[in-house]
């Protein structure tokens, strides 16, 4: 796989050397065990897989690139690089400009962009809308795009089932950069609506079956579908794509769902005449780090740090999988963790930040699990754990320990 150029800032010495001894242990990367490191009164299961992907750090590398080729222009950033607060800080303090927020609200007007402008596609991409009207300004919006291959290929995919004149359900959060991109695509080639969880993929599937009155399906689903959406012609045939980051166990679920559904309704029939199989969409990164947590969830920790921006949608489904075992910690930085007895985190599901006293039990030996999301600099990951270990007295060399797991 292709290497980036990235900031040495964003990397870290120790979570490098235990990486680089995953590859070359398991190549293959059928090993989801964690990582152990064990530092006398505490010790730290570290996720098989975490941290950036090929995505962001190509992203990144295109944004760093784009600042340094540039001086002296105006360089604007559509919306967010990426989900994580310390990454746009640093574009931020280089100059750059967010022309939108997280949810596609106008932080500066694009009437206000020049031809010489600089401006940065995303990661997650960019509404066709978004790229029309930056070209119609004369802003040249490839060279700097730097849009996740693995979005492009969900994109593909909803071009190619919309062409066989498939309805297309997006498992995603319609207010989601990348949802928000997909659907502009999906929507020119087909119906499309957007669920953003098994609960509301059911609550579709009662208008396929029509025990739904027709009409709630606009309430139900409002500002969720495309234009002219016929819920009475455009539930018939239908094929499932999915914002990248969401749960794969969940999408596989919908996708299953929507093909039983199919398969009962119209028994009589080929099922590829309602539902066409689009496999999994989820990007590898997603894939991995969900897989390396059920690995996580095979430990005996005592609790666990998730590390990431809390608007990043791919770090909030590993809190998710944890949470159903370990008491979760979801910070953004070492910053968070006030003291041995006050961490900050966020609570994702009410949207909230909350603090909780004395996290660290009072015990002789103490585990706790750590992991990040896809865009989460292992720097940050580092400082984290090097926060957690100053609280432990008596606690062994962090260079002493990595070299006796190299070593073993």
């Amino acid at each position: 796989m292709k290497t980036f150029q990235i900031p040495d800032s964003y990397k870290s010495t120790i979570i490098a050397k235990l990486k680089t001894l995953r590859r070359v242990q398991d190549p293959r990367k059928k090993d989801i065990t964690p990582t152990y490191l064990d530092f006398g009164p505490v010790g730290f299961y570290i996720a098989r897989h975490f941290g950036f992907c090929y995505g962001v750090e190509n992203a990144i590398e295109i944004s760093f690139k784009a600042v340094a080729e540039n001086k002296g222009k105006r360089i604007f950033l559509l919306s967010q690089m990426i989900h994580n607060p310390e990454v746009n800080q640093d574009l931020a303090e280089k100059g750059v400009q967010f022309l939108q927020d997280t949810n596609g609200k106008q932080l500066l007007s694009l009437d206000e962009l020049k031809k010489d402008d600089i401006v940065i596609i995303p990661a997650f991409g960019a509404t066709l809308q978004n790229e029309a009207e930056l070209e119609r300004r004369g802003i040249e919006i490839q060279k700097y795009n730097t849009t996740c291959p693995f979005v492009e290929r969900v994109w593909k995919k909803s071009e190619q089932i919309g062409k066989e004149e498939y309805t297309i359900i997006i498992h995603g959060k319609h207010t989601h950069e990348e949802t928000r991109a997909t659907f502009s695509r999906s929507e020119k080639n087909a119906p499309t609506v957007v669920v953003k969880d098994l609960a509301e993929a059911k609550k579709l599937g009662a208008y396929i079956l029509g025990t739904k009155e027709t009409a709630l399906f606009y309430e139900d689903f409002k500002d969720k579908h495309s234009l002219n959406f016929d819920v009475n012609i455009h539930l018939q045939k239908v094929g499932v794509i999915n914002q990248t980051t969401m749960l794969a166990t969940e999408t596989q679920e919908i996708a299953d769902y929507f093909k039983q559904l199919m398969l009962s309704k119209y028994a009589n029939e080929p099922l590829k005449n309602h539902f066409s199989d689009t496999r999994d969409t989820l990007c590898y990164a997603t894939n991995e780090n969900q897989d390396a947590t059920q690995g996580l969830l095979q430990t005996r920790a005592d609790f666990a740090v998730v590390v990431g921006g809390y608007n990043s949608s791919n770090t909030s489904h590993l809190v998710e999988l944890l949470e159903q075992k370990f008491p979760t910690y979801f910070i953004s930085s070492e910053q968070e963790i006030e003291s041995n007895t006050c961490i900050h985190h966020f609570d994702y599901t009410h949207q909230k930040k909350i603090s909780t006293s004395y996290f660290i039990p009072k015990k002789n030996k103490v585990n706790i699990v750590l992991t990040s999301g896809a865009s989460c600099p292992d720097t940050t990951v580092e400082r984290v754990l090097l926060r957690l270990l100053c609280f432990f007295e008596n606690t062994r060399n962090p260079e002493e320990v990595v070299a006796s797991i190299l070593k073993s």
